[in-house]
């Protein structure tokens, strides 16, 4: 039952194949920090479908309204895996001390599988105020965090239209809030994520302008992070967590077609695991966006993440030089992918 506040997993039985063995003493406790996403998917599907009780793992999946405040708890070892953006305060907590990794792909922008696209207000598309993205200068955007993934996309567009950071002006608003504003003009232009943008659209607030794949063939928009007391005291458990999740994003990516809309039985099936867990109640809205692609290998995008580093770097928002590598650990995907074998789409 999912509640403001947290929801306990449990799942139905799976593949046997795969199934863990019996631990005399239950299975482990792990709490899973989510931004409660429709990306979260590959959780949800592992735990509907039973593939974390198969690894003897009880997952309790916390909603978080923000990857950074997911950042404490994970320090203090109360929170064992969380599923965020790689934001700039994330990479600035890293240089400080902060005991976490990144092990996996949760979601990303890629070619035609776009979640974010350029929103522009209505009325300035009608007056002809904004034909181009040059014409966004002087007006008022919103992101939904300084230092987030969406940062390196504004800094990309403007550099693109040739318009200098301080000839536009930011204010920071959730992606529901983004839409709101869109409706009432306190805002110009932004870049919610889906269905936020969709929702935009249908409301006649926002026209989109370009996806963000124009300015980004691929960014890396979440991951799946490890806490490093998790790490080092409950490497198993790290292994078969991210065995479960690859079986669940697989599962997904079958149920999609070529162009990433749900298809057929499959995708009925996946729809009605996210309505049950996901952020929405409607079937119809997961019908009316394509998701971010997610990985059925669960392999991070590195030239992204670097791209990323180094956009915040010019944005002078780290706090000291990061080294990438330091920062990611593949050695669990590894083990699961050597388990699983490299993914296939099923007929």
């Amino acid at each position: 039952m999912i509640t403001r506040r947290a929801f306990a997993l449990s799942g139905a039985a799976a593949a046997t194949v795969l199934a863990a063995p019996a631990l005399a003493q239950g299975p482990t406790k792990v709490k899973l920090g989510v931004p409660n996403a429709a990306t979260d998917v590959g959780y949800f599907v592992a735990h509907a479908r039973g593939y974390f009780k198969d690894e003897g793992l009880d997952v309790e999946m916390i909603p978080f309204d923000s990857a950074a405040r997911m950042i404490a708890p994970m320090a203090s070892g109360d929170l064992q895996v969380a599923a965020g953006g790689p934001s700039a305060g994330f990479y600035n907590g890293f240089t400080r001390g902060l005991d976490m990794r990144m092990v996996a792909d949760k979601s990303r922008n890629i070619v035609n599988r776009s979640s974010i696209r350029l929103m522009v207000r209505t009325a300035l598309v009608q007056s002809g105020r904004v034909k181009t993205i040059a014409d966004l200068k002087g007006l008022k955007y919103a992101n939904g965090a300084p230092g987030s993934s969406a940062s390196t996309l504004f800094y990309l567009l403007f550099k693109k239209a040739g318009i200098r950071m301080d000839e536009v002006h930011e204010t920071s608003m959730s992606f529901p809030q983004q839409v709101a504003a869109l409706e009432s003009g306190a805002i110009d232009f932004a870049m919610p994520p889906d269905p936020a943008g969709t929702l935009a659209v249908k409301r006649g607030a926002a026209v989109a302008l370009m996806p963000s794949w124009e300015l980004m063939p691929s960014q890396q928009v979440a991951v799946t992070l490890y806490g490093g007391k998790f790490i080092k005291e409950q490497n198993e458990q790290g292994r078969r967590f991210l065995r479960a999740f690859l079986r669940g994003v697989r599962d997904h990516n079958d149920s999609l077609d070529d162009t990433g809309n749900f298809s057929g039985a499959k995708g009925d099936a996946i729809i009605d695991i996210l309505v049950k867990y996901g952020p929405f109640r409607d079937p119809q809205i997961y019908k009316s966006f394509v998701l971010a692609y997610c990985d059925p290998d669960g392999k991070l995008d590195m030239q992204a993440l670097q791209a990323d580093i180094d956009v915040f770097g010019e944005l002078k928002m780290l706090e000291r030089p990061v080294e990438l590598a330091k920062v990611v650990d593949t050695s669990f995907l590894d083990w699961a992918l050597q388990q699983l074998g490299p993914y296939k789409k099923a007929a």
